[in-house]
């Protein structure tokens, strides 16, 4: 197979965790003998320090050109402590899903029996955590009119949604509920909101195209106490885009690190790939950010490929690293690896180039070679 990938490395830690995702995509191409060529686009901050713009048109050009994008973070402090910057990174990336209409973000949250403890939820809680999320991405407030009055004193931001931006991402979710466990949960303030009420009476509308799948629903509020409390109720999340955006990144904790979790942007015609963590520009280009959301990103984009065998064993590379204790500061700063050193094992292991009865006592710090 022969694909594409437009890569955006972004700021902070993305260029990074990226290129260890690279590194494994091309273990699986080797492997399985697939052709996968990278073009390099720029995005956010550093593309603002060298064009002026977040999203210079070359990179839109690039990223629609391609089978799919590869993306690291976006962000940086001298934007994120500047409340008046008229230009901001973050806008790079909101444009881009408007342009490639990339209007469903998901994002599986999942739990592994060796970083147990390092969540902040009781081990009882942990025991077969395993849902995904699904959040409209291309509309309600983050995309609605804003206004700031005159004075400075007063400012507004429109919610909005229609029905079809509704019922498009929430087919998806069904879809992914028949393949799963069967239950679908729709998060909304339904007794308040008025989008919630539509978006309510579409679902319900629908889920009759999906006899199979349970549906229930949750107000927002009680979704992020249940989430904690007992997380292994959820099977597929449905929400819009600022309620997803909160709760996706609450999910996070539950698996113990930031650092571990991917994500997909879907489009009708593409799909982005990124860790779900931020820029982290403190750990910039010291090697030691965790890569594992980004690698297992690109094993969502091996699923969008119809790639299944070789994502799941990009995933059981990942395992694999997780289980012998080769991670990075976030998840054991007291014997951490380099981000590059995880990239390397996990590609290694793809690639059948580690020793079978390998020990992490026998790894000197952040090496890859075995001593």
């Amino acid at each position: 197979m022969e694909k594409r990938i437009a890569v955006i490395l972004g700021d902070g830690i993305g260029p990074e965790v990226t290129h260890q995702s690279i590194k494994v995509l091309n273990a699986i191409a080797a492997k399985y003998r697939h052709n996968f060529t990278y073009t390099y686009g720029l995005m956010g901050a550093i593309a603002i320090d060298k064009t002026g713009d977040p999203l210079p048109q070359h990179t839109i050009d690039i990223c629609r050109q391609s089978d799919a994008i590869l993306f690291g973070a976006i962000g940086h402090p001298k934007y994120d402590n500047d409340p008046i910057a008229k230009v901001r990174p973050e806008q790079g990336l909101l444009r881009l899903r408007k342009e490639l209409q990339l209007f469903a973000n998901i994002r599986p949250v999942t739990t592994y029996p060796s970083l147990h403890h390092l969540s902040p939820l009781k081990e009882k809680q942990l025991q077969d955590v395993d849902f995904i999320m699904y959040r409209e991405l291309t509309g309600g407030i983050y995309f609605g009119k804003k206004e700031l009055s005159d004075d400075g004193t007063e400012a507004s931001d429109l919610c909005i949604y229609n029905k079809n931006e509704i019922e498009r991402i929430a087919r998806l979710a069904f879809v992914s509920a028949q393949q799963r466990r069967k239950k679908l949960t729709l998060v909304d303030k339904a007794n308040v909101l008025e989008t919630s009420r539509l978006w309510r009476k579409t679902v319900q509308e629908i889920s009759s195209d999906y006899p199979d799948v349970k549906l229930d629903y949750m107000f927002v509020d009680n979704a992020a106490m249940q989430i904690i409390v007992n997380p292994k109720q959820f099977d597929v999340v449905l929400t819009e885009n600022m309620f997803g955006d909160i709760l996706s990144d609450e999910s996070s904790v539950i698996s113990g690190s930031l650092g571990l979790l991917p994500s997909a942007s879907l489009g009708v015609s593409s799909a982005l790939f990124e860790p779900i963590h931020g820029s982290y520009p403190q750990a910039a280009g010291k090697d030691i950010a965790n890569p594992v959301g980004s690698i297992l990103s690109a094993a969502m984009m091996l699923d969008y490929f119809g790639l299944y065998n070789e994502a799941a064993e990009v995933r059981e590379a990942v395992a694999w690293t997780l289980t012998n204790g080769f991670v990075s500061q976030d998840i054991d700063p007291e014997n951490p690896h380099y981000t590059s050193t995880i990239g390397e094992f996990a590609s290694d292991y793809i690639s059948n180039d580690i020793p079978p009865n390998i020990n992490a006592k026998n790894i000197a710090f952040g090496k890859a070679t075995i001593i």
